[in-house]
């Protein structure tokens, strides 16, 4: 386990250390969010790197990452804990049979923490060895309303109760990462227990980094060419264009690919990976993949 940096030269390093490029603003609200204790929210596009922040924190810190992943319909039984019904059921029979069932004393058997089955909200308030662990809410805006106001008791006081057990809080509260993709709005009442954050598309010298640090074997002539042409379809009205994961992972195709540059018919046929929308793929198939890759070579050529 490492202690948590001390400053925020030293939290840019962390996230350095791991390969990710962040700028400082980032790095200074990550640093403040540990240094106060208090959740970090991060709004933004998806693709851009909110997930990976806190799998990067977790490794340069060497602590736990807990990730729970949202979704419509997610209750408290599927987030926080549940009873193993089928284990206490085979504890209440083999009672009977044994002939020591006695009601109150049963009860309180079968409702301990031998059945308890800890789920991510738990399991992030419970001590771990090596420090409390990073808590990752992901994609928070796919809940609904009602689980998002359940969050409200464990963001304020890091603390959750279990009616058969009494209230469970953590000893040394969790570092926790919220993301969400801004498909809805999140209330106030929970963004005001957060410090904010939104991460934006990286500017085309930072992508050039990622790309550089996510795939080394790439050639500086690659590289450029992939970051310059993505960079231009951001720009594009796209239903849905490209992030920083589609842009590394477009690098690692073109190297698999044997590419060394890019050239009209690779763009054609790699599209998939860059686009998940058919309309944007169309878009893109009469010739006007061709053209930006024109122009990402002549601008290029001229920069030399």
């Amino acid at each position: 386990m490492s202690e948590l940096p001390h400053s925020i030269d030293a939290t840019l390093d962390l996230l350095s250390g791991q390969d990710y490029v962040a700028d400082r603003a980032l790095a200074t609200v990550l640093y403040l969010s540990m240094k106060m204790g208090r959740p970090l929210f991060l709004e933004g596009e998806a693709g851009v790197g909110k997930t990976e922040i806190a799998k990067v924190l977790s490794k340069g810190l060497g602590r736990r990452l807990i990730r729970l992943q949202c979704y419509e319909g997610l209750d408290i039984a599927s987030a926080v804990y549940e009873w193993n019904h089928a284990a206490q059921m085979i504890a209440i029979r083999a009672a009977e049979a044994s002939g020591t069932a006695a009601g109150d004393q049963l009860e309180d058997n079968v409702f301990s923490e031998r059945y308890l089955i800890r789920r991510p909200v738990l399991e992030a308030l419970e001590p771990h060895e090596g420090g409390a662990p990073v808590f990752l809410i992901d994609e928070l805006d796919r809940t609904d309303e009602a689980f998002e106001a359940f969050l409200l008791e464990i963001l304020s006081d890091f603390q959750v109760t279990v009616p058969e057990l009494g209230t469970i809080k953590a000893a040394e509260p969790p570092l926790v990462i919220i993301t969400t993709n801004r498909t809805r709005e999140i209330h106030d009442a929970l963004k005001r227990r957060c410090l904010y954050h939104w991460v934006d598309y990286p500017s085309a010298e930072r992508e050039l980094e990622i790309v550089a640090r996510r795939v080394p074997q790439a050639s500086e002539q690659l590289s450029a060419e992939v970051v310059a042409f993505v960079q231009r379809l951001r720009k594009m009205d796209l239903f849905k264009v490209p992030g920083v994961a589609e842009t590394i992972d477009w690098a690692t195709a073109l190297i698999e690919l044997d590419k060394m540059a890019i050239d009209p018919e690779t763009v054609s046929d790699t599209l998939g990976v860059l686009l998940k929308y058919q309309d944007d793929i169309q878009r893109l198939s009469d010739g006007a993949a061709a053209e930006i890759l024109t122009d990402v070579k002549r601008d290029l050529a001229a920069a030399e």
